[in-house]
């Protein structure tokens, strides 16, 4: 039987990373297909190497590229993407590619360089090229595989700075797993439409709320131009009393977005109504995350921006995103 065609793209990250002492990426896409030489009931690869830099040096613009790269390589029968970075944004380029129309693509790295024990990042591209080649992620949109798990791009978070299980989905769990080299999914999302976004992205920046938070950030935030701004408020969306001057300014000139900085669970809506409380922050203007996290919330944002959305639209797109099509397969008694 033919096999079949998955198509590797690297960027870099701690998966490509050689070096005496402290390390930096390096290797190419091809090196690391070295050591699944005699991996058994791989797909075919073809390989391509974009970036050999860290995560943080990844940005959206080299996103598009891979995602035009994903679409053209589908045109010519390869039946999905796998991407190689750092994790440190993992999740956010993952996110980004979802909502750039690159997948199928699974997104997979490493949190040990190749020269150290235990190295996990061989491991994690095996699965990842299973995962890429099986039929049912199809239409799952961006995956993510680490540690054998495989994760939605939507709701997966980096949790730890170290440990080969770094990577979880706290608000929905794995889709699924890889076991003995084998695709097991247990759940399903439907992949997210695509954003027509593109160069150049504004600036917005996201800004995290604090205990006895002083403002002085925010503030600053009002005087410069910015084309929107994600708060990472407390809870389920609250800030001081003292910070409501000025994000409902910034509300009414740019789309402000409100994300819980819990990491899990979503933005209330009618519960608090306190000056700064969630029901005041949005009866002024503030756009409501849903259970997207502040970093997701921020690609969004950035790609709906540059496709040239305004509040409404904005608005309109978490309202959405939040609301998962009923999956007719199941059935309630």
């Amino acid at each position: 039987m033919t096999r079949p065609r998955v198509l590797l793209v690297s960027l870099g990250g701690t998966i490509a990373s050689t070096g005496e002492g402290a390390v930096s990426p390096s290797l190419g896409a091809a090196e690391l297909l070295g050591p699944l030489v005699d991996a058994p009931d791989l797909p075919e690869v073809e390989v391509r190497d974009l970036r050999r830099a860290a995560s943080v040096e990844v940005t959206l613009e080299d996103l598009v590229e891979v995602a035009r790269v994903a679409r053209d390589a589908r045109r010519e029968g390869t039946v999905g993407l796998v991407v190689t970075q750092g994790t440190d944004t993992l999740e956010e380029a993952a996110f980004a590619l979802e909502l750039l129309g690159a997948g199928p693509v699974v997104v997979t790295g490493a949190m040990r360089h190749p020269g150290s024990l235990g190295a996990d990042g061989p491991a994690n591209l095996a699965a990842a090229l299973r995962v890429a080649a099986h039929p049912a992620t199809r239409d799952l949109g961006a995956l993510v595989v680490m540690n054998d798990e495989v994760h939605a791009a939507r709701f997966v978070r980096k949790t730890h700075t170290a440990s080969p299980a770094a990577f979880a989905s706290p608000v929905a769990g794995p889709l699924g797993d890889v076991v003995e080299g084998r695709v097991r999914l247990r759940t399903r999302v439907s992949a997210l439409a695509p954003i027509d976004a593109r160069p150049p992205f504004p600036p917005v920046p996201l800004v995290t709320v604090a205990l006895d938070d002083d403002g002085l950030a925010l503030g600053a935030l009002g005087a410069l131009g910015v084309g929107g701004l994600v708060v990472e408020a407390p809870g389920g969306g609250h800030v001081p009393a003292r910070h409501v001057p000025v994000l409902a300014d910034l509300a009414r000139r740019v789309p402000v977005v409100l994300a819980s900085r819990t990491g899990s669970g979503p933005v209330l809506g009618a519960t608090y109504g306190y000056p700064g409380g969630e029901v005041d922050l949005l009866g002024r203007g503030l756009v409501a995350a849903g259970s997207l996290d502040a970093r997701h919330a921020r690609v969004a944002l950035l790609l709906l921006l540059s496709a040239g959305a305004d509040r409404d639209a904005v608005a309109a797109w978490f309202a959405a995103v939040d609301q998962p099509a009923p999956d007719p397969s199941l059935r309630y008694h």
